[in-house]
């Protein structure tokens, strides 16, 4: 049975990934963290999931290494992030650390722990900035220019993504 740890499993992306590995029809846990659970999600049942859930701030680092090491793990989904727009014009800072220290404190957990697992980090078409209609739909070597802290904390994160993937 595979293994997959989702952060942010209250939002709105963690239902449609849960519901699209429920229709795999292949049985798997999952870990369910986020700094509170949703009453919505605490409701859901799918026949082929067992969902276990965590509420936890991941930027605490050894909370978050006891409860990676002792799920163990196949697959990380990283959906958690401070993703308001707006909201990062009003804390650029806050918007700024959590997202990119979250992140890190998966991948240095990974790496210091030697988890065997695959990452999906999510990205946002924010890092593209403001992009013309021809430009659409947007692809994966396109040139990135973030034109808002959201966006900076993401491409941050990517950068973080490809470094570690390279060393």
């Amino acid at each position: 049975m595979k293994k997959y740890l989702i952060t942010g499993i209250s939002g709105f992306v963690a239902y449609h990934f849960i519901e699209r590995l429920n229709s795999l029809d292949e049985k798997a846990e999952v870990l369910g963290l986020d700094l509170k659970i949703s009453q919505e999600i605490k409701e859901y049942s799918f026949e082929n999931i067992k969902i276990n859930l965590i509420e936890m701030n991941i930027l605490e680092y050894k909370t978050l290494e006891i409860t990676m090491n002792s799920f163990n793990p196949d697959f990380i989904v990283h959906l958690a992030s401070f993703s308001s727009v707006g909201k990062s014009w009003g804390m650029p800072l806050e918007c700024f650390l959590n997202n990119t220290n979250i992140f890190l404190n998966i991948i240095e957990i990974v790496r210091n722990n030697k988890i065997n697992c695959r990452i999906l980090s999510i990205g946002s078409s924010e890092e593209y900035g403001n992009v013309k209609e021809s430009d659409i739909p947007l692809k994966e070597d396109m040139f990135l220019h973030p034109v808002n802290p959201y966006a900076v904390a993401r491409v941050s994160q990517e950068m973080l993504s490809k470094c570690y993937v390279d060393a």
